[in-house]
């Protein structure tokens, strides 16, 4: 079965890369606004059958989300869901984690990330070295046990 995956837009310059990058793997990709209504939102999902749905990076924070925090809600358990900066920073609020600044400004800086190999670290080195670009960090404290880190 073809994967189609829905991007939603939170404004940032770097979607578009992520759009590419999610093509180059085979995917149809289809990108919605996060000023999308929930009813339009919804509707797309259905209609294009979508299988999986990234939340982007966005400026703002997650109050601040638009569309992005109902998509979680409505269709975590149901689709996987990846949320990258802004969009994970989402899915933290969404399951009552506290999202706050980060104690350094991690701008264009690369980190060394560790994992557990299941799902979307399948057959990726261990560790990677990802760029980081953040001001705001999900707090440890009280972590949503539903979550992982």
């Amino acid at each position: 079965m073809k994967k189609r995956v829905l991007v939603v837009d939170n404004i940032d310059s770097f979607v578009y890369n992520l759009v590419q990058y999610v093509g180059m793997l085979g995917a149809e990709v289809e990108v919605i606004s996060n000023l999308e209504s929930k009813k339009n939102a919804k509707r797309i999902i259905k209609e294009k059958q979508i299988t999986h749905i990234i939340i982007s990076p966005g400026p703002k924070t997650p109050r601040e989300a638009g569309v992005s925090n109902y998509i979680i809600r409505e269709f975590s358990g149901k689709l996987p869901i990846l949320g990258v900066c802004l969009g994970h920073q989402c899915i933290g609020y969404v399951y009552g984690a506290k999202i706050k600044k980060a104690k350094v400004l991690t701008h264009g800086k690369t980190s060394l990330i560790r994992h557990n190999g299941d799902e979307i670290f399948k057959d990726m080195e261990n560790p990677f070295e990802a760029t980081r670009y953040h001001s705001l960090v999900i707090a440890k404290e009280n972590f949503p046990s539903s979550l992982e880190i």
